[in-house]
Order: C-alpha cells, then sequence, then structure tokens
C-alpha cells in the first residue's frame, strides 16, 4: 500500500565551488579537496539519491566576492567562495551518475536572454529524463553587472519587473510545442505537426523574442522552478512563479508566521497553496550521542573567520561594510541601498533596530557561520523530533539542507537520520516516479497552461 501520509520535501543547497554554504568548510579536516573534479559532485549526488533526497541544487553567484575593502585578494588568500564553476554544467555530470534524484541549477534573469535560458534547461531536462529544476535569480551585485558590461546592478523592484516579463518569454516558449507535436514516422515521412509548434511574438518592454522554440516538450513538461523572494517584491515573484521556494527563518514562530503570508500570496495570485513547496534552510548536525553532536558542532564552528561574514554580507548588500565605523548604525538612505532587501529586513527585524549598524548585521545574520541558518543539533532522534516539530507545526512542507562540510554532512544525516524519517513515515523509502515532479508530487503542466502562464499579468 503506498504511503498517504504528507512527507517532508528534503532538498541539499550545494556549491560548485571550494566550500558548501559554509565559507569556512574547506577547512574542516573532513571536507575532501577534489572540487575541481567530477568525482566530487558524483560522489555527493551518489550520496543524497542513496538517502533518497528528492533534489540537490546549486547556488551561484556571477562574479567573485570582491566588493568588501574593494578588493579580492582576502577573497582568494581565505577562500570565501571564491571559485565558481557553471552550475548546469556540474548538475550534467551529476544526472550522469544518478538515474532518479532531481537536479537544479541556478540562472540569472539578469544577465542572459529568455531564449538561451529557455533552451538550456528544456534541453538539461529532456537530457535527463526529466529531473531539472532552474533556481530563478535576479543577481545581486554590481560586480556582477562590471562582468556582462555593465557599469552598475538594476534597482531591486525594476529586476523582478524585468524579471517577471523573462518568464512570460520563458513559459511562452516551453509551451511552444504541443505535447503530441512529434510524429517521427519514416514511413509516412512526417517529423511533426506544423500546426502543434508556433512561433511565441514576444514584443514587451524589456525583450522581443520571435521563435519558433527549437526544443520539443520534456517528460515533466518543463523543470520545476525554485525561487527565493521571501519579502516585498521578491515575494510576489516568488508567489507567481515558484513552484518550491526556498526561505530563511529565524526560528520556528517566526516560520509559522511566513509560512501563512506565503501561503497567501500564492492564492492572491490564483494558485494553489498546495501546489508550492516552502522549504526553509537548516543545517543538521547529528551524531550518536548529544555530547558527540555537540562536539562536532565545535568542530565546525572553528572553521569560521570574522572576513567570511563580513566578505559574504558586503557581497549580497552590495555595499561595502568595511566603509563604515562597525558601530555606527546606517543611515536610510544607505539601508534603501542595499541590494537584498529580503535580507536587510531580516536582520532589522531581528535586531529590533530601524537602523542596524554593521555589528548588527554581523552578529544577527550570522553570515558565514552555521548560525546563519536554524541548525538541528543532537542524536538521531533529536534532530527527526525538531524536524517533525517544523514540519506539523506548519511552518514548512520540508527542507533544503546546506552541508556543514562535504560529503561528510550528507553522509552523516543519510546514515543517522534519514532512517528515522523513514520509521516515522514522514520521509520516503523509495521515489515514487521518474521525473522530478513525480518525486515532489508537482503536477505535470501541459503546454496550453505554460502558454496562459506566459501572457502578461492581468490578460
Amino acid at each position: 500500500m503506498p504511503n498517504t501520509q504528507r512527507q517532508m520535501t528534503m532538498v541539499a543547497f550545494l556549491q560548485a565551488q571550494n566550500c558548501s554554504n559554509l565559507p569556512g568548510s574547506w577547512r574542516h579536516p573532513a571536507s575532501m579537496s577534489d572540487f575541481l573534479t567530477p568525482d566530487y559532485y558524483q560522489r555527493i549526488a551518489r550520496i543524497l539519491e542513496d538517502g533518497k533526497f528528492h533534489m540537490a541544487f546549486f547556488d551561484d553567484r556571477l562574479a567573485m566576492p570582491d566588493i568588501y575593502a574593494n578588493d579580492f585578494r582576502n577573497t582568494v588568500a581565505n577562500g570565501v567562495r571564491a571559485v565558481k564553476l557553471d552550475p548546469l554544467t556540474i548538475v550534467m555530470m551529476m544526472a550522469a551518475a544518478t538515474k532518479r534524484i532531481g537536479l537544479g541549477a541556478t540562472y540569472s534573469t539578469t544577465y542572459y536572454e529568455p531564449y538561451h535560458v529557455a533552451r538550456l534547461f528544456a534541453t538539461a531536462d529532456l537530457m535527463t529524463h526529466g529531473r531539472v529544476a532552474w533556481n530563478i535569480v535576479t543577481s545581486l551585485n554590481n560586480s556582477e553587472a562590471l562582468n556582462f558590461g555593465h557599469s552598475e546592478h538594476l534597482e531591486h523592484d525594476l529586476r523582478y519587473d524585468r524579471a517577471d516579463e523573462f518568464m512570460e518569454v520563458v513559459m511562452g516558449h516551453w509551451g511552444s510545442w504541443d505535447d503530441d507535436a512529434l510524429i517521427v514516422d519514416k514511413e509516412s515521412g512526417a517529423f511533426a505537426k506544423p500546426d502543434g509548434v508556433r512561433r511565441l511574438d514576444h514584443q514587451g518592454k524589456y525583450f522581443k523574442s520571435r521563435g519558433p522554440f527549437t526544443v520539443p516538450r520534456s517528460p515533466q513538461g518543463h523543470p520545476v522552478l525554485l525561487q527565493a523572494g521571501q519579502s516585498g517584491r521578491g515575494r510576489s515573484f516568488a508567489a507567481r512563479w515558484g513552484e518550491a521556494v526556498f526561505v530563511i527563518y529565524p526560528n520556528l514562530e517566526n516560520g509559522k508566521k511566513q509560512y501563512r503570508e506565503f501561503r497567501a500570496a500564492v492564492a492572491a495570485e490564483g494558485r494553489d497553496p498546495d501546489s508550492v513547496k516552502i522549504l526553509p534552510a537548516c543545517y543538521a548536525i547529528p551524531a550518536e550521542s548529544a555530547d558527540m553532536a555537540a562536539e562536532k558542532k565545535a568542530v565546525i564552528e572553528a572553521t569560521a573567520r570574522p572576513i567570511d561574514g563580513l566578505t559574504l554580507l558586503s557581497e549580497v548588500l552590495n555595499w561595502d561594510l568595511g566603509s563604515k565605523p562597525y558601530d555606527e548604525p546606517l543611515t536610510d538612505d544607505e539601508l534603501a541601498g542595499l541590494s537584498w532587501h529580503g535580507f536587510r529586513d531580516r536582520v532589522i527585524m531581528l535586531s529590533g533596530k530601524k537602523n542596524p549598524s554593521v555589528r548588527d548585521f554581523v552578529e544577527v545574520s550570522g553570515r558565514g557561520t552555521v548560525h546563519e541558518h536554524h541548525a538541528f543539533v543532537g542524536t538521531p532522534k533529536q534532530v527527526a523530533d525538531q524536524m517533525e516539530e517544523w514540519f506539523h507545526g506548519g511552518a514548512c512542507d520540508g527542507f533544503v539542507m546546506a552541508a556543514t562540510h562535504i560529503p561528510g554532512a550528507y553522509e552523516d544525516f543519510v546514515r543517522l537520520v534519514v532512517p528515522e524519517l523513514q520509521r516515522r513515515g514522514v520521509f520516503q523509502k523509495e521515489y515514487p516516479g521518474s521525473t522530478l515532479r513525480d518525486i515532489m508530487g508537482l503536477k505535470r503542466p501541459s503546454a496550453a497552461e505554460c502558454r496562459a502562464a506566459g501572457l502578461p499579468k492581468g490578460t
């Protein structure tokens, strides 16, 4: 009998570089250092698939962190996410070593063209038999802009206005082939139905794209859409487009509130809230005893250095934190100019200060340390209890799990916690289908639904 109990969605949060999301993780004595080889990423993929993770996806930036002190040398010297390989290439290497786990890559709507991204991901989805996801971002800082021939990054809300139209173009192309358009009949010589393929002929404010699209539909219709918008304009974008939404909660009570609010935002977009998976970031540090888990956490904490947080904060805020006295409050104008509004708003909320200082951003955010995301620490039973409290308590549909070190953090979770979650019936024992949508319980969109989603809002 199939398990009808609600189950957690589990996603691994990865970096195609020298470290996990924890920048100092490369210093951990158990971290592997062959991150410039396919073996490294394929090893991770096999571990996660053995643990029945639904998906692994890669975060990305299009520049080396170099805003703090206006210098990249500290980044290089300390290995603060200095290496950034192309994530979609890595995804394809991992796909070759696995059969079921979903695989996602981050691509920006600000520095690529919609047709290009649509074709890349549609092709990757076909080549993996429908296992690909696209993490949609608008990028963050001027360093990325400069790498693509622009003098500065677009303003926050403008990025999302442009991204909405970008998605309309992508969805329009993904819906341009009917599901039955291909015939490939050698006897009649008919390859495809001309009436089953159409041009897009999009002419909007930011983009023009004619078509026809050159990639037929995949087994899952189109790649699963990930998004991390959490407040303001970013949240409305995520509510319109996201099928799996990555969030950051400071605590359980705040998580319950944000979960309710985001589901309401999805409903306001005319979508079914149950069709969207809301997944907070976390770390997991399990061990055979609580004392051993505490010792493991202490080793992990020791890998962090102050430069890690300052470098990464300057990167995501698009502002040099070294330019401001450490304890001087940021002005209203300085706060308004920060790039990642959701991150800024979270620091303001948690600090209780309208104008937090650099110290507040460092200490409250926990950026660059294991304290940036909630950490589930303890025995397998204790970790499972904590995760269930969030899952059954109305805060999430599962988790995006970052690693404290690679691959040991995932090996420990798969060996110790996954069996406990499976025993409780809240995590899958086998993959329920072949595509990522099958695995995540997401509906396969028809070509007509893609075309409808690609229409400008309000039409």
